[in-house]
């Protein structure tokens, strides 16, 4: 028990944010690039794959924490789910502009003025660890 509350602790946590301009102002204060994913997070299974497998790798948890800023624009079909209706408009108005064709799961890395320097549609094609450090390699690249 005392270890497994140490490592809570110890292991770096995530914040998905769902406010881009606020991203956005954070990923250039800290000089960090900007994750963006477009989910469907109660009815895509390649999104909820993506999620679990992936996003929550301790692999990928460990580079994000220190070079990016995630956010996440969730479309759920399920009313229990579904965010207030100004982040509706707001995820909308995200996808108006880098997700016009409507993919999911839709992963894209920004600068910070939102400018796409890499996009992943679908599932990634390489194993966790293969794509954290395609990740990280653009962020020490922008560095």
């Amino acid at each position: 028990m005392k270890i497994l509350l140490l490592l809570c602790f110890i292991l770096p946590t995530v914040t998905w944010l769902t406010d881009f301009n606020k991203a956005k102002i954070i990923a250039k204060e800290d000089n960090k690039l900007i994750l963006l994913n477009f989910s469907g997070s109660d009815w895509c299974g390649p999104c909820i794959k993506l999620k679990r497998d992936y996003f929550g790798s301790q692999t990928f948890m460990d580079m994000a924490s220190e070079k990016l800023v995630l956010v996440n624009a969730d479309f759920p079909r399920k009313k229990k789910n579904m965010s207030d209706p100004s982040q509706i408009k707001a995820n909308e108005a995200l996808a108006e502009i880098y997700n016009k064709e409507g993919g999911f799961p839709l992963t894209l890395l920004l600068d910070a003025d939102g400018k796409v320097l890499k996009k992943w549609d679908g599932l990634p094609f390489v194993t966790v660890d293969e794509w954290t450090k395609e990740v990280s390699a653009y962020c020490n690249l922008r560095k």
